[in-house]
């Protein structure tokens, strides 16, 4: 395969080289398209233990996910299962929710980017079924044993900017556990496991871009990584609401907390200031 030096990085690490490139010439898809069929047609060489990173957003092309952008509105409501947190400014309102598949991001992850006029894009109906779809037609046809994350674009509690992240994978590990092992000082680790699939979407989108029309790109030297279908998909990451210390935005959550201590005051309490000086 041809490739430009714009779109190829390798990095080295514990002694390996990861390498990650771009797949260049996929057209832009269409509804009813096959994602696989069409990385197939460019004519990768893929190898064994190969991680292809596709952006979700060709995976909802292809689904037929558009939403006429006048029903935005609408779209985020039916997508959204909670609201985190929401703010105003000027004539804009940035809604921050919890979405049908548990992704926590603007807008339900709704976008409007790189979409034709008067049109929206919903993420994928199943990222994961997805993602096993596309890697289960690229080992058939291949030959090779190839793993597939489909990935989009999230900000982050606390830090300015966004980075790609891994919301659909098929014969991926996504989590990699390293309790138990010991450290370079000899320490046993006991909470340590690294999100590999957030940190290989990042990596990939290196080379990817958002405007240079390269949507696929693929992850050589981490063929550990690689292997059957029953590994658990990207939706094991979500964490459960049971153990996530930030299910609000603060606002929401000292009004949550008002509203709460209201209700489980005592009455006397809650007499209004008029009443207690008549």
């Amino acid at each position: 395969m041809q490739l430009e030096l714009a779109s190829i990085i390798r990095f080295v690490v514990m002694n390996s080289s990861i390498t990650v490139f771009a797949i260049e010439g996929i057209p832009e898809v269409q509804p009813g398209d096959d994602i696989a069929n069409l990385i197939l047609a460019t004519g990768p060489d893929l190898m064994e233990g190969d991680i292809l990173v596709v952006t979700s957003k060709i995976v909802s092309k292809a689904e037929g996910r558009y939403v006429r952008a006048d029903d935005r509105d609408g779209a985020m409501v039916s997508e959204t299962v909670r609201v985190v947190a929401s703010r105003t400014r000027g004539e804009h309102t940035v809604r921050i929710v919890e979405n049908r598949l548990g992704l926590v991001s603007a807008s339900a992850g709704i976008d409007a980017s790189n979409t034709p006029d008067g049109w929206i894009l919903l993420l994928p109906t199943d990222p994961d079924a997805s993602a096993r779809s596309i890697a289960e037609r690229l080992r058939q046809v291949s030959g090779a044993r190839v793993g597939v994350l489909l990935s989009d674009t999230a900000g982050r509690p606390w830090r300015k900017g966004q980075t790609d992240i891994v919301i659909g994978a098929g014969g991926v590990r996504v989590l990699e556990d390293l309790r138990g092992t010991r450290d370079s000082g000899g320490k046993v680790l006991s909470v340590t496991s690294p999100c590999v699939g957030d940190e290989l979407t990042a990596a990939a989108d290196l080379v990817k871009g958002k405007a240079e029309g390269r949507p696929v790109a693929v992850v050589r030297g981490r063929e550990d990584l690689v292997g059957g279908f029953e590994l658990p998909g990207a939706a094991s990451i979500v964490r459960d609401p049971a153990d996530d210390m930030f299910t609000l935005g603060t606002r929401e959550a000292f009004e949550q907390g008002y509203q709460e201590g209201l209700i489980s005051a005592p009455s006397a309490s809650r007499i209004a200031p008029e009443d207690a000086a008549s």
